[in-house]
This record gives structure tokens, C-alpha cells and sequence, in this order.
């Protein structure tokens, strides 16, 4: 049996025990203020709902809202997972699940905040947009007693069944509602490209398992073109997904030996380094250009972060989310489950970001011109669904001022290594 599950054993045993303990008139005084303290007193509000409340309530009511009560109290990504919610729970790292193709958290304030959503989905064809807030779910207000995992159910549901959300977003005098229709969700996670000046471009839409590989595929292509001035990696809007996936792609990019992220918490397990374990696959002469926005979190954060403070790579863009905290899932007894914050993230330069994020070398907020354009392009996904294809193929097409100044920077960068081997030819 596993430790977690003998010392849950152990705890329902300990509250059983208290319980009877209270129920008899004998709790313990000595311990004012410590551990059996409020495990008796927790017992013995129980025992009062219980008995005296003015409707009948089930053990299984009171005690699932007690464990969610005590993990909301720690932060946002904290949670218990019933059995029905633990069968219901799809991974959006395998890179199918249903839903609408959104990323959310909830705030330190009990506000359930979109961080992002995905390429190519209902929500992302809707003109949903990072840092909106949801505050009603088909005729349900979000409230901060509520859960992810209660949101998450309440938009997942079978596809091509449709759900209206309520969304309140900066600017706004009132929230808006989209009615979007539910689809299985596929994400494709790495795109590339060519770019005119012999440049490539590679964007991370997720990090799922199979990412490194399609990245490989994406860089083997890019790097036929023997006279390749630079890389650009755009992670805006990406979410993140599995830490694993990000450490292997920064090793792509990394010399051996270099510190990727390191983890800190409590347990033995949480405390881990991640190092470059191979030689770079990128050519250390190729410079790379690094696209992030407020939607870039997580595991994109971390790779940013990897080939930043390596000097590996220049930021372009704006201050990302700052999420930079581990959960762990762990299986209980009797099919529930319960994901819970066991680490945090730290950069290279010894820096945690969660709550900070990574402020850009080069700050670049997209212009007018580009704010209008994704607006209009929201407006005619809503309004004519069956643009969508034409729409994302000129959005696809389009060079934003963010990615512009990336392609500045690598012509910059390919100058300067021109005018070194000039000096370094006239002095020898």
C-alpha cells in the first residue's frame, strides 16, 4: 500500500477517534491550539450539521466540502477530484479532450481567469483572449467557492453541444456572453515555417509528449537551408503542459551541462535540478529570438526562461503569465483524487516566477494596427464560421510588430557577427 494512501488511512482513523472523543465529552484541553485541537473541533461542527442542521445532510456532502474548503485555502490549483470527477478528467497533454480549448486558473481573489486560449479551437475562434474573466457558466455565476474542476465540468460536455459563457475583459463597461459549440479538442503543438531572409519560425502551441518530436521534425526541415540566419520561437498564448517536454527542447538548444529549472518543495521527490544532458542540436551560431506575451505560461515559461538566463536566446514581446508552481495528482481510496501544489519552479539565475512572470529583453506590445486586426478577425469567426480556415491562414500570413522586431533583432545580431570576422580579418 502506498505511503500516501496508509497515512489518509491513518488520518480518517485519527478523526474517527477525536470524533468519538467529542462526542463523549472528553476532548483533550492540553493540546489548546494544536493539532488534535482542531481536529476536535472540526469534529464537533461536524457532528452539530449533522444532527441539528435543518435538512438532512450525507457524510459524503460534509466531507467532500470540507477537503475542498481546506485546499481552496492554499492557492487556485489546489484540488479534490470526486470519483465521477476523476473518471471525467481528461489531460489536455494528450493531445485530445473535449471541451472548448481553454486554459484557465482561478486568481488569489476567487476569479476564474482564462490564461489562455488554444489555436484552432471553438474558444480560440470565438475571440476569447487571455486575462479575460468568466463570471457565468450557461446561467450560473462563477463564485469563489467554486472550483476548477467545478467550471471545467460545467464547459465540458458532448461535442457539438453548446455552452454560453459570460466574460468580462478590460475596457468593458459590462460582460459580454459567447455561445461557443463544444468539439473534441486536437492540438497539433509545434507549427514552423520559412520566413522571408532565410529565417525560421517555430511555434509552440503546447507542450505536449510528443513535442520534442515534432519540434526535431520541425528544426530538421529548417535547417536544409544551409544559409539559416536565425530561429524565432514564439510560445505567446501557449499555456505550457508537461515540464518534461519543455527540459528536452531547451537540451535541444543548450550546451551540455547547462542548469534548464530546478523545482524546491517539501518532499524529497520535489526537489529536483534538470541539466542540458547532450550537445545542441541548434547550431550555437544560429541565434534564436524568443516571441512571449501575457499569455505564455508555465512550461513555456520555462523554456524561455532555460534559454534566457543561458544567454542562449533575446525575449521579445511582453511580461508572461508567472505561473511557476508543480502539481502532483495523487490517487486516494475509493476513486478519489487530489492534485495539490508540491514545488515551485526557479530559473536559471536562482529567480521563482510565479506571480512575477518574465519580463522581455526587448518590451513590445502589439500595435493599433494589430489590435484592430485580431478584433476584426474575432468578429468575422463569430459572425461567418466558415471563414475560419481563410482567416487563420492570413493571420498565419501576417508579420505583427512583435514578430517583426524579431526578425530586426536576428538581422542585427547576423550583422554584427559580419562586422566581428571583418575586425578579426583586418587585424589579422
Amino acid at each position: 500500500m502506498k505511503k500516501s494512501v496508509k497515512k489518509g488511512l491513518f488520518v480518517v482513523a485519527f478523526v474517527l477517534f477525536s470524533f468519538a472523543i467529542v462526542t463523549s465529552g472528553f476532548a483533550s484541553k492540553s493540546d489548546n491550539g494544536g493539532e488534535l485541537s482542531y481536529i476536535s473541533l472540526f469534529t464537533e461542527v461536524y457532528h452539530l450539521v449533522k444532527e441539528k442542521y435543518v435538512d438532512p445532510v450525507s457524510p459524503k456532502k460534509l466531507f467532500e466540502g470540507a477537503i475542498q474548503g481546506m485546499l481552496s485555502k492554499l492557492d487556485p490549483h489546489s484540488v479534490l477530484f470526486t470519483p465521477e470527477d476523476f473518471k471525467e478528467f481528461e489531460v489536455e497533454t494528450r493531445g485530445e479532450f473535449g471541451g472548448l480549448g481553454i486554459q484557465i486558473t482561478k486568481t488569489k481573489d476567487g476569479k476564474l481567469l482564462i490564461i489562455t486560449p488554444i489555436e484552432d479551437t471553438p474558444a480560440y475562434r470565438a475571440g476569447l483572449k487571455p486575462g479575460d474573466i468568466i463570471v457565468e457558466i450557461n446561467g450560473k455565476p462563477f463564485t469563489p467557492e467554486m472550483s476548477l474542476m467545478d467550471a471545467v465540468k460545467m464547459m465540458r460536455g458532448k461535442p457539438g453541444t453548446k455552452v454560453t459563457i459570460k466574460v468580462m475583459r478590460k475596457g468593458w463597461s459590462k460582460p459580454k456572453a459567447f455561445t461557443i459549440t463544444r468539439a473534441i479538442i486536437k492540438i497539433k503543438s509545434v507549427k514552423y515555417k520559412k520566413l522571408k531572409g532565410d529565417i525560421g519560425y517555430i511555434r509552440f502551441t503546447m507542450f505536449q509528449a510528443n513535442s520534442p518530436d515534432e519540434f526535431k521534425k520541425a528544426l530538421k526541415n529548417l535547417l536544409k537551408d544551409k544559409h539559416l540566419e536565425g530561429i524565432i520561437v514564439d510560445v505567446r498564448n501557449n499555456p505550457g503542459g508537461l515540464l518534461d517536454s519543455a527540459v528536452e527542447i531547451s537540451d535541444y538548444f543548450l550546451p551540455e551541462g547547462d542548469l534548464i529549472v530546478y523545482t524546491k518543495g517539501r518532499i524529497p521527490d520535489s526537489n529536483q535540478k534538470f541539466y542540458s544532458e547532450n550537445p545542441p542540436i541548434v547550431p550555437e551560431n544560429i541565434p534564436v529570438v524568443m516571441l512571449v506575451n501575457g499569455g505564455t505560461a508555465s512550461a513555456a515559461e520555462i523554456l524561455t526562461g532555460a534559454l534566457r538566463y543561458n544567454d542562449r536566446a533575446i525575449v521579445v514581446g511582453e511580461k508572461t503569465f508567472g505561473k511557476g508552481s508543480v502539481q502532483t495528482l495523487f490517487p486516494l481510496e475509493m476513486g478519489y483524487g487530489v492534485k495539490i501544489t508540491t514545488a515551485r519552479y526557479y530559473m536559471p539565475n536562482h529567480e521563482c516566477i510565479d506571480g512575477k512572470g518574465i519580463t522581455p529583453d526587448i518590451e513590445v506590445k502589439l500595435s493599433q494596427e494589430d489590435i484592430d486586426f485580431l478584433k476584426k478577425e474575432a468578429k468575422e469567426m463569430e459572425e461567418h464560421p466558415e471563414k475560419t480556415e481563410e482567416l487563420r491562414k492570413e493571420k498565419e500570413n501576417r508579420i505583427d510588430n512583435q514578430l517583426k522586431r524579431a526578425i530586426e533583432v536576428i538581422k542585427e545580431f547576423k550583422l554584427f557577427q559580419k562586422m566581428e570576422k571583418q575586425e578579426v580579418k583586418k587585424a589579422a
